[in-house]
């Protein structure tokens, strides 16, 4: 590992086997049946695009890839990716061209984007999932609006393929609230099957993300979208509590830097920009060469915690926007050049993402992706 983080002063690891882990265990959740995507935008959630793909790219339990735009699915063709992938966000009408070319299926959520393939000059016919809004209200078809995709849909036959249908909840991470996601599930259904009998298709149907895929069964349909959870993580308290016994998720990310640094302050000192904290005693200070541009939130100023040779070392003043300073007091025989963990794989631990977040009362969505991207990850 020395040789790998060599000249690094901060680095991710990415730790395989929980990534194989969580990935058998969504495939023993939905049974060989049901497909499963992995959503993989937004740099895959924090944990490296490639670096993440790589591990997963050729493993028989995966069957799709989603990504957030063409360029991210551009990139996982350039590096090898074979497995289908859909474009899940919004496709300019330019990259439609490109979409095609490499093989990218794309969603297709307005008259906009249909009038936008209408005028494209494809080599073959471009592939589409139908996006249709059932109540989150973002992207997507609403159910008024059935008769006219319908007339619109067969205006660009000969240029597409209807490959898929697909919708998205906006509340199944809760299993004490159903009443929601069941209408959803129930609208859903019956824009599958209109598509179906309309076009005389059976397109691939798919509704849950991590949350429906763990708490709907009647959800799963033809494919499950694994997000967050693929790498670990819970989308909510209520979906762990609820599944946790049964299934088991494996965190994937560790965030590690080195002392840089190491200073004693004598008590009734300030620290930081503006003094924030004062020192209630005389104190070990080490200093880490990472901040809120690497990732770090500010809101764990005076509040956060990393770990220095298993020992929990509290952040002292201000996070600034390329150091922390953290108390080093209790750690025996700290040395500049030491390993600090500043996201660990424990939620025992006060550094996990899940306790980070509750303390920055922030998303666990939020933080994980908000890890700079230039950051080295390391598979290990």
């Amino acid at each position: 590992m020395k040789s790998k983080t060599k000249g690094l002063r901060t680095w991710i690891e990415i730790d395989k086997n929980s990534v194989l882990n969580n990935l058998k265990s969504f495939r023993d959740l939905v049974g060989n049946n049901v497909k499963i995507m992995s959503v993989v935008k937004s740099n895959a959630y924090g944990h490296g695009l490639w670096d993440f793909a790589n591990i997963v790219k050729n493993n028989k339990d995966l069957d799709w890839f989603g990504v957030d735009s063409v360029v991210e699915g551009v990139a996982l063709r350039k590096e090898g990716v074979k497995k289908p992938i859909l474009v899940l966000g919004y496709v300019l009408p330019e990259m439609l061209a490109v979409a095609e070319e490499n093989d990218l299926s794309v969603a297709a959520s307005s008259f906009e984007t249909i009038k936008e393939i209408q005028n494209t000059k494809f080599s073959k016919k471009l592939k589409i999932h139908l996006k249709v809004d059932t109540g989150m209200h973002r992207h997507g078809f609403s159910v008024n609006q059935i008769p006219e995709v319908s007339s619109t849909l067969r205006n660009i036959l000969s240029k597409v393929e209807i490959e898929g249908i697909f919708t998205h909840f906006s509340s199944a991470k809760d299993p004490n609230d159903k009443v929601h996601t069941n209408k959803q599930i129930a609208e859903f259904t019956e824009w599958a099957d209109f598509l179906s009998s309309q076009f005389n298709i059976t397109p691939i149907r798919h509704a849950s993300a991590t949350g429906g895929g763990l708490i709907y069964k009647t959800a799963h349909f033809d494919m499950i979208r694994v997000g967050i959870g693929m790498y670990g993580l819970w989308p909510s308290t209520e979906a762990r509590k609820y599944k946790s016994k049964s299934l088991k998720l494996k965190p994937v990310l560790a965030w590690k830097t080195i002392v840089a640094e190491i200073k004693d302050v004598k008590k009734g000192e300030g620290v930081g920009y503006d003094l924030s904290e004062r020192l209630n005693k005389d104190t070990k200070i080490a200093i880490l060469p990472i901040g809120y541009w690497h990732g770090f939130p500010r809101a764990l100023s005076r509040i956060g915690y990393v770990y220095v040779r298993g020992m929990a070392c509290k952040v002292l003043g201000n996070v600034c926007m390329d150091i922390i300073m953290v108390d080093a007091t209790r750690v025996s025989d700290i040395k500049v050049g030491d390993e600090v963990e500043i996201v660990g794989l424990d939620d025992n631990f006060k550094n996990s993402l899940v306790n980070m977040a509750n303390l920055a009362n922030m998303s666990i969505y939020e933080l994980v992706t908000r890890i700079n991207p230039l950051i080295k990850r390391i598979v290990v």
